[in-house]
């Protein structure tokens, strides 16, 4: 059995994760204090990716990534890194089409925080870094674990801007989603049908650990 896919799609949630999760909350907490106008062309810039079809995302990146192109040909030749047809080209696909998860949840959870804590921390002179990290996040934390999660679930389960961008190479870019449509293609629906039982089973498990989570911060 190879379970390349599985472990291809797995790093790639983790990383995509890891990488929304303090870019989110940095994004967010930006937006949240900017003024009206470029909160909403922000907020509406950001939340891109969640409207459009993935597809159209990935052809984009495609065409920004290219080594035809002078991004992707700069990054190529003056630091050797390839995003196209590579496990990079899976990270960087998938944190853009769920990096609105997180940055979404954040926003929300941002939004819930009382205005009137903030500025009491103002006025006893803390710096906002401090009022994030020791104010804002403690009291978001619900929301910001209820993103982490999303972003995770929906980077591991990505399927159309991946294939547009990183391809499907088997042992290298080829993620569980992949799999399950190229098993399917072929008539094979019992491989099918053991990979959705996979997949439904790490979702379960995510989403169990979450509301266990959930759960133990509410009554803290």
């Amino acid at each position: 059995m190879d379970w390349s896919p599985l472990i291809i799609a797995l790093k790639t949630g983790a990383a995509v994760t890891f990488l929304s999760f303090f870019i989110g909350i940095w994004t967010a907490w930006k937006v949240y204090g900017a003024d009206n106008k470029i909160k909403c062309f922000t907020d509406s810039l950001l939340t891109l990716p969640m409207v459009i079809p993935p597809t159209a995302a990935g052809f984009i990146l495609l065409l920004v990534f290219s080594t035809r192109r002078p991004i992707g040909g700069f990054l190529l030749d003056n630091f050797g890194i390839r995003v196209v047809q590579s496990w990079l080209g899976c990270v960087v696909a998938a944190f853009v089409i769920a990096f609105p998860l997180m940055y979404r949840n954040a926003r929300a959870a941002f939004e819930q925080v009382d205005k009137d804590i903030i500025y009491a921390a103002r006025t006893l002179g803390m710096s906002e870094g401090s009022i994030l990290r020791r104010v804002v996040i403690p009291a978001s934390a619900h929301g910001l674990i209820s993103g982490s999660v999303l972003t995770f679930a929906r980077a591991m389960g990505e399927y159309g801007a991946t294939s547009m961008l990183a391809g499907n190479i088997s042992g290298k870019t080829a993620t569980i989603s992949q799999k399950i449509a190229m098993v399917v293609q072929d008539g094979n629906y019992a491989m099918a049908g053991f990979w959705v039982i996979v997949v439904i089973s790490i979702a379960f498990i995510v989403i169990t650990v979450m509301n266990i989570a959930l759960s133990k911060l509410i009554r803290r």
